[in-house]
């Protein structure tokens, strides 16, 4: 495994972050549990989850898969960078009370405690918020995070979601209090959608983010989702949802077609060639791979030592041109 820091820190992150959002929903408990011991194994250091992962009623079952796994013992939580989320809704019914959501100071003093029981730990390495809240001042949220910070409850705060403007009246705001500030953006970031390379990556890069990309292969896109078509063995991902309906769209599915015909002539595999093109992005720190399976986090752990040649970059650009940088993408 490769290493980087993370941003502007001192802390050492692997370039694959693994994501846990399909623990419980769709990966049960043993499983999950195997597919981290062996991203241990290999190297992979950065774990990514949210108190919301679990969804609906399960909602927290997530972190609590995570926690059972740390109880375990054998160094697993000394060796993990930790990250989880703050922002949605945890009350039992989306309704039923005020102040179970979004990033007022009550709601992160409140949803820290109940992460760290879940997670069955006593600190989390990154806090980040998942969406920009519009109701709460900047100022309020540093003076919350300040003090988990002097509590040793969390090390550093990151972002998810937010757009280049809010990531520098973020950091300008905790500059003015003499916090830390934001150390990571998490973002949708992946070569069908570049819009990030618009303003969210330099903001990110001005003020020391690492950029964590979620969604590494568009949901399925990037990942062979035609040849899954032919061969009738596409997953949910790509044969319905999101992805299916993109695929219906006819420019993108030229796009895709011409991808993995692309990559086809250079025998490389599609889902390893979008995470390895992140990883030669400026600024990445490292993408989200969210496997469901053993053999999904093989496929995502070759794509760490994969090489693309400056033809396949070139050719890669043709096939998904990125928007440009601001203003220049939309002015002169």
């Amino acid at each position: 495994m490769k290493y980087t820091q993370l941003g502007r820190t001192g802390l050492k992150v692997s370039r694959l972050v693994l994501g846990t959002m399909n623990f419980g929903p769709l990966t049960n408990e043993a499983d999950s549990h195997t597919i981290m011991d062996a991203a241990l194994d290999a190297g992979i250091n950065f774990f990514d989850t949210a108190n919301v992962y679990g969804w609906g009623e399960n909602k927290g079952r997530t972190e609590e898969i995570l926690g059972t796994w740390f109880a375990q013992g054998g160094d697993r939580r000394d060796k993990v960078v930790l990250a989880t989320k703050v922002y949605g809704n945890m009350a039992a019914t989306e309704t039923a009370w005020p102040n179970h959501d979004r990033l007022s100071a009550l709601n992160i003093r409140r949803a820290v405690e109940a992460s760290l029981k879940r997670l069955q730990t006593d600190h989390i390495d990154l806090y980040q918020f998942h969406h920009i809240d519009r109701a709460t001042p900047v100022e309020e949220i540093w003076q919350a995070v300040d003090t988990l910070i002097q509590q040793g409850k969390i090390l550093y705060a990151g972002s998810s979601n937010f757009p280049g403007w809010k990531i520098a009246q973020t950091n300008e705001t905790a500059r003015r209090l003499g916090s830390y500030g934001l150390v990571s953006e998490q973002c949708l970031y992946n070569l069908v959608e570049r819009r990030a390379e618009m303003e969210v990556i330099p903001a990110a890069q001005e003020y020391g983010l690492g950029v964590i990309p979620w969604s590494p292969l568009g949901g399925g896109l990037l990942g062979g989702a035609i040849r899954k078509e032919r061969e009738g063995a596409g997953s949910p991902r790509t044969s319905g949802g999101r992805a299916g309906d993109a695929l219906a769209n006819p420019s993108l599915r030229a796009q895709i077609q011409s991808y993995e015909d692309l990559l086809d002539k250079h025998g490389v595999d599609p889902g390893e060639a979008a995470l390895a093109w992140l990883l030669t992005r400026p600024g990445v720190t490292g993408p989200i791979v969210g496997p469901r399976t053993a053999d999904q986090l093989d496929s995502a752990l070759r794509a760490v030592d994969l090489e693309l040649s400056a033809e396949v970059l070139s050719e890669l650009d043709e096939i998904f041109p990125g928007p440009g940088p601001a203003p220049e993408a939309f002015a002169w």
